[in-house]
């Protein structure tokens, strides 16, 4: 079985379900509570034992680190390393400015098992730096990271665990989230606890409003406006807001370029609600919500869906829900789908091999073929296909998913692409000669007796991990000696399963670009 060994190994049923979706009702829902492990294993006092000489050398004061109480090293994540593999000293060892860098240079789509592995580190408990400030600019690039693939609670649920009345940049992430999940009034309660945090006049006048003082609220708008407080963009936004009898019929606000979460909902709350489909990712779990159409439910949860952050099932309920309203676009994939399901319930080989090839070119085209991997896989591994256009696609399908090892046993290569990627998916590319130069490449990565390479350490593990994964998509961008570099790194690190998978994902999706 090809599990990820070793120290370091992942888990990813685990990470897929807590990087779950936002539901519709997602006003009412908790953010992810802190992992409650925390809480049930207190650290264990550590006492002197009886005889133990002095330690002091000399009669001069020590030198003594000082730090507040509230400073105490305590592990920030949301997943146990018992469960992610990694270590609590994940970060450890490594520059934060260098970390901090990585994390943004990640990739966040095109590669769904380096997808997982992100999600991995990024979730991990995992202890922060002795420095307050590095240690806040590491859960700062977490966080980010986190909305930028649209994990809006996670990122939310690691704010909250950290505490978002630590620091002004804290809070207003934690804000922004909060507000992308539609939980204005508890933003408003936090900032009444903390009025030093506001990160602008606007939410504090955004909150006097919703607290029912208008007048209060008109006052600090207009003095807001008078000494030039508030970002052009938002004062005509909130004056409507403020005044809403006053522009009756009014023209309609112009669309801001990049609105931030407090002016989307400003919008919204004046009737004037924005597409999501040109902002940020993070800004599509809006569109998860009942209010939305069901083109813009599916719109959002596609790309969701492409980066982890919405789980397969979720869309595939979306997909399913009701029959397309028009053709073309987001139709044409739910219709296919829809056919393709139906046929695969049937059981019946002639009408999977009918629906399975419109399909796969439908999901492929917008990058959800592994996330139709998942769905179907181990399904359309129980219909016996005659060879054909059908038959090849089912064996990609089963090669891109997460059971691609056990799937691969029962399936027979048709050409020499095929027989390397199942001696690939067995973990011993060697027995078949690559294709072409990227498998060739993904072979090199495999051979061995290769270490890490020079300038790498086992002691920082975070970083090791995150070079790899930025080796991999420079290397799946063409350059190959980077693909190399990356498997090695990922198998020295004891990460056996995501060089298989992230390869397979690799190879099959560029043989069906081809």
């Amino acid at each position: 079985m090809a599990t990820d060994s070793g120290p370091f190994c992942i888990r990813p049923l685990a990470l897929a379900i807590l990087v779950a979706t936002v539901p519709a009702d997602a006003q009412s829902q908790q953010p992810m509570s802190v992992i409650d492990w925390l809480q049930d294993n207190p650290a264990e006092s550590v006492a002197l034992r009886p005889g133990e000489p002095p330690v002091a050398d000399d009669a001069r004061s020590p030198e003594v680190a000082v730090r507040p109480l509230d400073a105490a090293q305590a592990a920030v994540g949301l997943v146990p390393s018992s469960v992610t593999g990694f270590p609590e000293t994940l970060w450890r060892g490594a520059r934060t400015e260098t970390l901090t860098r990585l994390i943004e240079e990640a990739p966040t789509t095109g590669h769904p098992a380096l997808q997982a592995l992100l999600y991995s580190l990024l979730l991990t408990e995992a202890l922060p730096a002795d420095d307050p400030a590095r240690a806040e600019a590491l859960l700062l690039a977490r966080v980010d990271k986190l909305l930028e693939m649209g994990a809006i609670d996670p990122g939310q649920a690691l704010m909250d665990q950290a505490g978002p009345l630590r620091s002004p940049a804290i809070f207003d992430r934690w804000a922004r989230t909060a507000f992308l999940l539609g939980n204005e009034d508890q933003v408003c309660r936090m900032l009444a606890q903390a009025r030093h945090l506001s990160p602008g006049y606007d939410l504090s006048i955004f909150c006097t409003a919703r607290a029912g003082d208008l007048s209060a609220a008109t006052v600090q708008f207009d003095a807001a406006i008078a000494l030039s407080l508030l970002p052009p963009e938002i004062e005509a936004p909130l004056d409507r807001f403020l005044h809403p009898e006053l522009f009756d019929g009014a023209e309609p606000l112009p669309v801001p370029r990049n609105p931030s979460p407090l002016l989307f909902r400003i919008y919204e709350a004046v009737g004037e609600p924005l597409p999501t489909a040109s902002l940020p990712r993070a800004f599509a779990v809006a569109d998860l919500r009942d209010i939305a159409g069901w083109k813009a439910q599916l719109d959002a949860a596609e790309r969701l869906a492409r980066t982890g952050a919405l789980t397969p099932n979720t869309l595939l309920g979306l997909y399913t829900d009701r029959l397309p309203a028009a053709s073309g676009g987001v139709w044409d994939r739910v219709a296919a789908l829809q056919r393709f399901e139906t046929a695969l319930g049937t059981g019946s080989p002639d009408a999977v091999a009918k629906t399975l090839p419109a399909v796969w070119s439908q999901m492929r085209a917008v990058g959800l073929d592994v996330v139709f991997a998942e769905l179907f896989a181990a399904d359309l591994a129980r219909i016996a296909l005659p060879e054909g256009p059908a038959a090849r696609v089912a064996r990609q399908v089963a090669l891109i998913s997460d059971d691609y090892e056990s799937l691969a046993r029962g399936l027979t290569p048709a050409d020499d692409t095929e027989a390397f990627w199942l001696a690939l998916a067995a973990g011993e590319p060697s027995r078949a000669t690559p294709p072409n130069e990227v498998s060739a490449a993904v072979a090199a990565g495999f051979a061995e007796g290769k270490d890490l390479p020079r300038g790498l350490s086992r002691d920082r593990l975070g970083e090791a991990v995150l070079r790899a994964m930025v080796l991999f998509d420079r290397g799946a961008r063409g350059n190959l000696a980077d693909l190399t570099d990356a498997l090695i790194i990922f198998r020295a690190l004891g990460l056996e399963d995501t060089a298989r998978r992230a390869s397979l994902q690799l190879l099959v999706r560029l043989e069906t670009e081809t």
